[in-house]
């Protein structure tokens, strides 16, 4: 046993740059564990300077000053975030209460549709299992209600840590464009002076991640933009509301795209019922859908992620369970960065006895 723990400790750990990685990787792991809920507004401003970072780029090859696309960049950003909170989050806050107001009468038209189920399907529906669906459903409401009470109680802290961030983040975002290379010579200074392994991973984990935050930003806006367009367009209720969730959507693959069809098929069921006007909407979001996967994705992401599903699905459950959204966010790049880990990693090949 020892002899064999031995021998797998002298294969992959002989490298001192190994070893050196190895402690970065676990000591940057429980960092972001025990001290993830309070450096979340670092972890958000360093997302949104990954996104703003190839316009600033961009600015700095068209030979703008350094200074000058940093500050038009910024004010760009400051732009935006003031049309999010002054006209979005009033709309979307608008439509919410007013889904939340209207869901009690959608019940009750559904309840009186199941009820019919029996007297059409009577070989595969009974009264009883109907009755049984509808009082689960309204334990679910009355769950969705008590939370909504404990959620609107428990709002003032909510509203003081979003204050926060309003501060917080952006001052974080410009001095991260600013200040980036100074970062990371400070960083470096604590580095070992052999680092090449460390290198390796560490432009690996740069192109990785950078590419898919401004790759998966971009996509967000886009499916969530042509979603909006398409649903105020054919007149549905809460276009804004279900636009979000479907940009949203994007960042959990497979999953996301099932999940979010579940409220738009309701809505818009309650809305028209199954007429044609149901199956346009329907075949409107379907084909959004396919664009996304088809078109979209390999244009932003041109560089494709060589992991199989199995182990994109189980990253997503994996961080997602430790961080929650952001886990959620970044299970793709840590995954791939897992894996280029991997692939880097020194180790000597075991010893082959020589033939008699």
């Amino acid at each position: 046993m020892f002899k064999v723990l031995r021998d797998w400790m002298q294969r992959y750990f002989s490298d001192e740059e190994a070893v050196v990685l190895a402690v970065l990787l676990v000591l940057a792991f429980t960092a972001v564990l025990t001290l993830g809920g309070m450096l979340a507004p670092v972890l958000a401003g360093l997302v949104l300077a990954f996104l703003m970072q190839g316009l600033v780029n961009a600015l700095e090859r068209l030979k703008v000053p350094s200074r000058y696309a940093v500050g038009l960049v910024f004010a760009l950003f400051m732009g935006a975030l003031g049309v999010f909170l002054l006209v979005l989050v009033p709309l979307l806050w608008h439509q919410l209460i007013t889904l939340f107001n209207e869901l009690p009468g959608m019940l009750g038209k559904w309840q009186s549709l199941l009820l019919l189920l029996p007297e059409r399907y009577p070989h595969l529906v009974s009264d009883e299992q109907v009755l049984r669906a509808i009082e689960s459903v309204r334990d679910e409401i009355g769950k969705f209600g008590q939370w909504a009470l404990t959620f609107s109680l428990s709002s003032l802290p909510l509203l003081v840590n979003a204050m926060i961030y309003l501060v917080l983040v952006p001052i974080l975002v410009f001095f991260f464009l600013k200040d980036r290379e100074l970062i990371a010579r400070w960083v470096s200074g604590y580095l070992p002076r052999e680092r090449n392994l460390l290198t390796r991973v560490g432009d690996e984990m740069n192109r990785q991640i950078a590419n898919y935050i401004r790759g998966k930003g971009i996509e967000i806006l886009i499916c969530g933009i042509a979603t909006y367009i398409a649903f105020i367009s054919l007149g549905l209720n809460y276009a804004a509301l279900l636009a979000l969730l479907v940009g949203l959507s994007v960042v959990v693959p497979y999953v996301g795209a099932v999940v979010v069809t579940v409220p738009v098929t309701l809505i818009a069921l309650f809305q028209w019922g199954w007429g044609d006007q149901f199956i346009y909407l329907m075949a409107v979001y379907a084909i959004i859908q396919a664009l996304d996967g088809n078109v979209l994705v390999p244009l932003l992401f041109s560089e494709a992620v060589s992991l199989h599903p199995v182990a994109i699905i189980c990253a997503v459950l994996l961080f997602g369970g430790l961080w929650g959204f952001w886990g959620i966010f970044f299970a793709i790049p840590l995954a791939t960065l897992f894996k280029a880990v991997l692939d880097a990693w020194p180790k000597q090949e075991p010893a082959v006895a020589p033939l008699l």
